[in-house]
């Protein structure tokens, strides 16, 4: 499917290419190997050339040259997904968002940049202006925005403004389409989502607008809980304490803490559950406060206060699915999952967990708000021991447990997390990329517009 190659290298000579074998094939990888399926189903997957376009105009020449080409196209910023999302299934050419690392304006409530730019470049510069950004991920020293907005759909900052789908949280989109002529067109209120956590299969993102608040002092904090089930419903009081002003909000079960969390040991105690949180200081007082009368539930550790004997990760460099990343590191057999779990028999969705599954799974969960609700989101680490029972794992926790999986070990936007088709987003492809060529294999709907999910079903590449 990679077209007339020769000819299109030879249309876009001056710009920045890149065709060496090795180059090429380390930018067409993101994180994928987080999942054994998909590290054994994606490793000989490479794209045949890359380019990094330094502006919008050279994007245009880009998406013109490849249709007439008939080369696939696969959209990258620092490849720090975990689901394929960036991998070029179909061969063709990665366009690469290096260049595209400026940001444009700071307004007052608003921050407009290219895709290209790192998200923790994004909240030093806004706290320049005494502001800050919404969302990040836990990859932020390294993921751009453009990813993030394009692969992602929560991270630090959800439990206090929800994720990427809560329309407050994302502004303006600028993209162009992959057409004879491509069209640059701006997308705002509903209109985002035809693009947001779409893959880059219907758009290449050129610009982005995002809502900055007033900065907090914020303090990295650690909470021991003895148990599982006493840290979540503690967890949820604090989510639903408004004295507390938060930016981070998980739950570990034992042992992952003691296990993984290898350099804030000195503040943990063995056996603990642990809760992590990031609290504006000047609301530390009102935590404290509702910990005092707990005997089950201690402050172990406060970044403002801790004297550590080096340097320590933020806390949030252990959350979200940095989690799995600090085991990944210790155990190499363990990866995880991404499950929806209710508000309502909280307890009894983990009594089940367990008692089906013993230690295999350890839970974690993030906790964000769904329509204003605090809710916890699980990210269990999995002992991974095959596929075919990480396979009956996931179909164990949707059939008898009844709790909806998101499925990271695949790599298409259906099965990894919307579990329908996206009708929006899809009828959007169909005006954008009529050929198909936009990151192609990562939407089943543009294969098999009837698709429903069926438990264990692998779908990887397009028919």
């Amino acid at each position: 499917m990679s077209g007339d190659l020769k000819g299109c290298l030879e249309a876009l000579s001056g710009l920045d290419l890149d065709v060496n074998p090795a180059t090429v094939q380390q930018k067409s990888r993101d994180l994928y190997w987080y999942s054994p399926i998909l590290k054994r189903q994606l490793g000989a997957v490479t794209a045949d050339f890359v380019v990094a376009p330094r502006d919008e105009e050279e994007v245009v020449r880009v998406l013109a040259t490849c249709w007439k080409h008939d080369v696939p196209v696969t959209v990258r910023g620092a490849g720090t997904g975990n689901y394929g999302q960036a991998m070029p299934l179909f061969g063709g050419a990665v366009l690469h968002t290096k260049h595209l690392d400026r940001i444009v304006r700071v307004g007052s409530d608003h921050m407009v940049a290219q895709p290209g730019v790192v998200i923790e470049h994004l909240e030093k510069t806004a706290r320049e202006s005494g502001k800050e950004i919404r969302l990040f991920p836990s990859t932020a020293g390294t993921a751009t925005i453009g990813g993030f907005i394009a692969g992602g759909s929560s991270g630090v900052g959800a439990i206090r403004w929800g994720g990427l789908r809560n329309p407050a949280n994302l502004r303006r989109l600028r993209l162009v389409t992959m057409e004879e002529t491509p069209r640059v067109i701006e997308l705002a209120g509903e209109d985002i989502s035809k693009a947001a956590h779409a893959y880059g299969v219907n758009g290449v993102l050129t610009e982005v607008e995002i809502p900055i608040d007033p900065a907090s002092d914020w303090v990295d904090v650690l909470i021991g809980v003895d148990g599982f089930d006493k840290a979540t419903a503690l967890a949820i009081a604090l989510g639903e304490d408004e004295a507390i002003s938060k930016r981070m909000l998980s739950t570990f079960e034992a042992p992952i803490p003691e296990l993984y969390f290898r350099r804030h040991g000195p503040f943990l105690v063995d056996g603990e559950a642990a809760i992590a949180m990031i609290v504006s200081r000047g609301t530390l007082p009102a935590l404290e406060a509702c910990l005092s009368p707990l005997d089950h539930a201690h402050l172990r550790f406060r970044a403002d206060t801790a004297k550590p004997s080096g340097k320590l990760p933020a806390v949030y460099e252990l959350a979200w699915n940095h989690t799995t990343l600090r085991a990944l590191r210790i155990d190499p057999s363990i990866t995880y999952l991404q499950m929806m779990l209710p508000r309502e028999g909280l307890t009894e969705s983990f009594a089940a967990v367990r008692d089906t599954f013993g230690d295999e799974l350890m839970m974690h969960c993030e906790f964000t708000r769904f329509d204003g609700v605090v809710t916890p989101v699980g990210l269990p680490l999995v002992r991974f021991t095959s596929e075919e029972r990480l396979e009956e794992i996931i179909m164990t926790i949707e059939g008898k447990l009844g709790l909806p999986v998101f499925n990271p070990h695949r790599v298409t936007l259906e099965e990894g997390g919307m579990k329908r088709t996206d009708v929006g987003q899809l009828e959007f492809k169909k005006q954008t990329d009529p050929k198909g060529l936009m990151n192609p294999g990562k939407m089943i709907a543009w294969t098999e517009p009837d698709w429903t999910p069926v438990a264990g079903k692998t779908f990887l590449f397009a028919k």
